[in-house]
């Protein structure tokens, strides 16, 4: 079996996402169609953002049950990346805070899915 290189969001709106996801992650498109687009995230990971009504089999989950982690080299750039993010009009859940895991922060791109943005404890 070979590696995982795709998560896939299920979108109301896929080129309201496109935008978001540009303008927000500043990522670039690596393929677009009607109904679904493929997205480069900088670890070599894809982000594939599907419209919702297409999907098959139908989707039956629930927007805001799982969130994708963008881990940083440290605090201050969480505190950084935030203030862009709210600058950008970003819905923000949870401003940030030091939890157990890290500092880190989430997001939540046009649909809810919940972006978290954090870095290891101990790394200032």
């Amino acid at each position: 079996m070979s590696d995982a290189n795709n998560i896939i969001l299920y979108v109301k709106d896929v080129e309201a996402s496109v935008r978001f996801y540009a303008g927000t992650l500043e990522l670039e498109t690596l393929h677009a169609e009607p109904g679904f687009a493929l997205m480069a995230l900088p670890s070599g990971l894809n982000l594939g953002l599907w419209k919702r009504d297409a999907v098959a089999p139908a989707a039956t989950s629930e927007v805001g049950g799982s969130e994708i982690g963008f881990q940083v080299d440290d605090t201050g750039t969480v505190d950084e990346i935030f203030g862009v993010w709210s600058d950008r009009g970003v819905d923000i859940a949870l401003s940030p805070t030091t939890l157990g895991f890290g500092r880190s922060f989430v997001g939540r791109d046009p649909d809810g899915h919940r972006l978290r943005v954090y870095a290891r404890p101990g790394v200032v």
